[in-house]
């Protein structure tokens, strides 16, 4: 197809909006331009479903996420946006929602709203419990009404506050698609009846997720960190500038053996990967003068705080793949029971990966990073995935009981240092005694787990990758589209990824998390 016919396609389609017509449009117009420059044995492992660049365009002019410092941002006030500093809650709301719009991301929407219960608490004096519930409740609405992606993400906890308390409120309530919400856990912090607030949320409406705040915080230094768009965690004032991902399930198909993955064709790959990432990064630190914009001469991110995505997906396959080119003779490998998931061996050597690619990207410098390194994540998988599986995930359909489940995974967490997730899919029955879903949480995080995620089965409202749909959306898509612009790629991940072959298990008072050893 000529890019002509693309752009008539793009503007005579009745399910698009004027706004999701401009973003499709400026999407091909990118594409339409020269690659940058990589070697042929790049563009070749591109052009095999070796290596992904995830769509971010031929020539990246803004970086995939930022993550401004938005407390500065309302103590200081704005030159570029002519907003004076913030007096009280209401302004501090107008400038956020004014802020938002200068914010880019690989969507053209802010990927991060910030850690909003300690950005706004400064500004809640003299307000009783009821007013600041309105406040938030219109606010909440506005974002999910004017920036409808589900890769909108907002920040709250560890800490015990009114703001946190009566976003959880409000999103329980209103059950929106966007913001995505992540609760931070600190036992040290965390009141135990807060976490089991967050917990019976995800009861209601699939969110939030839980993230494992001192793990987090461990990996970075005293400015902090935010996670954004689907569990992404990445520097605060920073961001990531590009996310390039591996195959390892292709990977593992040129392998002649798991000791020839581990020492030939795993480099190999991870070579090239990191010559794709210099060829992005370099060209948007160095030629598009994004961090020559008012987010950088006002300090609210700095060029040395972004660094490079490592992402990898397919890990469950690429186990399978290795096992049957290695000669057990004491593993049946022909049954489910054998696989990735639920077979001790299997389950090691998806460790042992994870080991391996830590110590690659942790020793390989990178041009432009966080502190000269990239940060390896478990890429949670796109629309157009088909017959391979998200991050180190266990295929859709063949997941064990909830806690063999976190077993099985929970070793790989300590490796992916911006962002793994697991979506444990929980039967119904949670409803009725959501302490179930609190002592799963409890459970894996004590485990080791970075981030804690669960749908539960009735939802309309669930988690695709670790973004948020409604099913009711995707019923009504093909005829009517729909205002919130993730839904087409939730429509397309149901079709081409068995998201929704995911099997409910439940979480009974037997499989408890608090009976792990």
């Amino acid at each position: 197809m000529s890019l002509q016919q693309k752009i008539q396609q793009i503007i005579t389609d009745p399910t698009l909006s004027a706004k999701q017509k401009s973003s499709y449009l400026a999407l091909e117009a990118d594409a339409s331009l020269p690659y940058l420059p990589v070697s042929q044995v790049v563009r070749e492992a591109m052009d095999s479903g070796i290596l992904c660049d995830m769509f971010e365009g031929n020539a990246p002019f803004k970086p995939r996420y930022v993550l401004p410092d938005y407390a500065k941002f309302l103590k200081q006030g704005s030159e570029y946006l002519e907003l004076q500093a913030a007096e009280n809650l209401d302004e501090a709301l107008n400038a956020l929602t004014i802020i938002y719009h200068h914010v880019p991301s690989v969507t053209n929407i802010p990927v991060y709203l910030g850690q909003l219960d300690q950005v706004l608490m400064p500004y809640t004096a003299g307000l009783d419990e009821e007013t600041i519930y309105q406040k938030i409740k219109l606010f909440w609405i506005m974002l999910d009404r004017t920036l409808p992606d589900a890769f909108m993400h907002v920040n709250i906890g560890p800490t015990d506050n009114i703001i946190c308390r009566t976003i959880l409120r409000v999103d329980a309530e209103l059950k929106q698609v966007a913001p995505n919400l992540t609760f931070m856990y600190d036992p040290e912090i965390t009141p135990e009846d807060l976490l089991q607030q967050a917990a019976a949320n995800i009861c209601e409406c699939s969110k939030p997720h839980i993230a494992n705040y001192p793990m987090h915080a461990q990996s970075y230094d005293q400015q902090g960190f935010g996670i954004v768009s689907c569990y992404n965690s990445l520097p605060l004032a920073g961001g990531a500038n590009t996310l390039v991902r591996l195959n390892l399930k292709e990977t593992a198909l040129r392998a002649d053996s798991s000791e020839d993955f581990f020492s030939r064709t795993l480099p190999h790959y991870c070579s090239l990967m990191y010559e794709l990432i210099e060829a992005r990064s370099q060209f948007l630190h160095e030629q598009s003068h994004f961090f020559d914009s008012f987010l950088v001469k006002e300090g609210l991110i700095e060029e040395s705080r972004f660094a490079p995505m490592f992402g990898i997906y397919g890990m469950a396959e690429a186990v399978n793949i290795l096992l049957n080119k290695t000669d057990l003779t004491d593993i049946p490998l022909n049954n489910s029971k054998s696989q990735y998931g639920h077979c001790e061996a299997a389950n090691l050597l998806g460790h042992q990966i994870s080991e391996a690619l830590d110590r690659i990207v942790k020793s390989t410098a990178v041009t432009y990073g966080y502190h000269g390194r990239a940060l390896l994540h478990s890429q949670g998988g796109i629309s157009l995935d088909e017959d391979v599986t998200p991050g180190v995930r266990i295929p859709y359909g063949t997941e064990p009981d909830p806690v063999a489940h976190i077993q099985a995974l929970a070793k790989h967490h300590q490796y992916y240092t911006s962002g793994i997730s697991e979506i444990l899919t929980i039967d119904e029955t949670v409803k009725s005694n959501p302490l179930a879903m609190y002592q799963l949480c409890k459970g894996a995080l004590n485990l080791g787990f970075r981030e804690f995620s669960a749908n539960v089965a009735s939802n309309d409202l669930i988690r695709v990758t670790g973004y948020m749909i409604k099913l009711s959306d995707i019923e009504r898509f093909k005829e009517q589209g729909s205002r919130t612009n993730t839904t087409g790629l939730g429509a397309e991940a149901a079709a081409n990824t068995s998201i929704l072959n995911r099997k409910p298990r439940v979480a009974s008072h037997e499989q408890s998390p608090r009976y792990v050893r």
